[in-house]
């Protein structure tokens, strides 16, 4: 669909979005924190479905990270079975869109095992699916996936002169994952917080100041128009005509 402000040919082919605020969110408003995580899951779908209307073929979302599990118990519960839950909810419908869903992260025995059902699942029925791959990071750390890769290159023996940076893109959780063009991050903080730290190289990043259960597809707009303003050199200078 057509978007005021926004030129069809120039939209980013993957965004990624670090989904802050939620407890937050809650907290304003006298709530648990996990009101705030439930409140998120609106605003995943309408930034979802506002990927879709702009043609964007890769959205991935941070949904758990490695550092979460010092949360407090409770929480990290309710995280859980809040994921797993929405799989079940929403995999149907984001199926009948077309959207390919994946997952980035570590299967550790900390995830448990009915979560990882449900992604195996939602991977399985999404599969063959050709619209917009929507990728979950769940377990995941950027730098764990950095630990994780050089072990594999260790494992297979590859020699020391012989790794390059395309032997490490090779052994990241999801090689066939280009790398984003625009990172989102809500709430107004200004940091990346151990995401994608190799994919974000050349990334565009943004800030909005609103906190993630208030994030409509209005604001992913704002975010893709302030993304074409900018001029993208990837460490080269711009030549003058």
């Amino acid at each position: 669909m057509a978007v005021e402000g926004i030129d069809p040919a120039r939209v980013p082919r993957h965004i990624a979005a670090v989904m802050d605020g939620n407890g937050r969110w809650a907290e304003r408003r006298g709530l648990k924190r996990t009101e705030g995580h439930a409140a998120g899951e609106e605003a995943l779908l309408d930034a979802t479905n506002g990927c879709l209307d702009l043609g964007v073929e890769w959205f991935t979302v941070y949904a758990f990270s490695t550092e979460n599990w010092k949360r407090p118990t409770d929480e990290v519960r309710y995280l859980m079975g809040f994921n797993e839950s929405l799989l079940l909810r929403r995999r149907d419908e984001l199926h009948e869109k077309n959207v390919r869903m994946r997952f980035i992260g570590r299967r550790g025995w900390r995830v448990p095992k009915r979560v990882l059902r449900r992604m195996d699942e939602s991977l399985e029925l999404t599969q063959h699916n050709t619209g917009m791959t929507l990728t979950i990071a769940f377990d995941y750390g950027g730098r764990a996936e950095l630990v994780d890769a050089v072990r594999a290159i260790v494992e297979e023996g590859v020699p020391a002169d012989k790794i390059t940076e395309k032997t490490i893109a090779r052994h990241l959780y999801d090689p066939d994952m280009p790398d984003p063009d625009l990172m989102i991050r809500t709430s107004g903080e200004q940091r990346i917080s151990n995401y994608l730290l190799w994919q974000l190289a050349y990334s565009e990043l943004t800030f909005p100041d609103v906190l993630w259960p208030d994030f409509r597809r209005e604001h992913l707009f704002d975010a893709v128009r302030e993304y074409q303003e900018r001029q993208r050199r990837f460490g080269g200078v711009e030549r003058s005509s």
